[in-house]
């Protein structure tokens, strides 16, 4: 089993920036990639972006490439999430996740259903 806790969510005006982290505990050593999904209101849950825990291979959505970067801490099992020039569109319930399996594509970490374990979620709002 893989606990997930995310930390870091806020409020924050349109052009700030926020990092997000995600502490893992359990048997991390199972973990292949940590990534972050987001669900805004009405809306269905999205990638944002994915790291390999062991190379540090990273995929981003579209949305965000060049604003958002993720990293790791292996030492510390945490991955963080920095979000930088931020939009009012950027605002959602963010997700960690941690997939098991390897992926070697976009498609494949980008699919929602391949993740094992997920955090609780934390909320950023974006104002304008």
């Amino acid at each position: 089993q893989v606990a997930l806790v995310e930390s870091g969510g806020g409020l924050v005006q349109a052009g700030g920036s926020l990092r997000l982290s995600c502490a893992a505990s359990g048997r991390t050593s199972s973990i292949d990639s940590m990534g972050w999904f987001r669900q805004a209101p009405g809306k269905e849950r999205e990638f944002v972006t994915t790291i390999s825990w062991r190379g540090g291979g990273t995929y981003y959505s579209d949305s965000v490439k060049g604003r958002f970067t993720i990293s790791r801490d292996n030492a510390k099992n945490t991955a963080h999430l920095q979000m930088n020039s931020l939009k009012p569109e950027d605002t959602a319930v963010y997700y960690c996740a941690a997939l098991l399996a390897y992926c070697s594509n976009y498609g494949c970490v980008a699919r929602e259903r391949n993740y094992d374990y997920w955090g609780q979620g934390t909320q950023v709002t974006v104002s304008s």
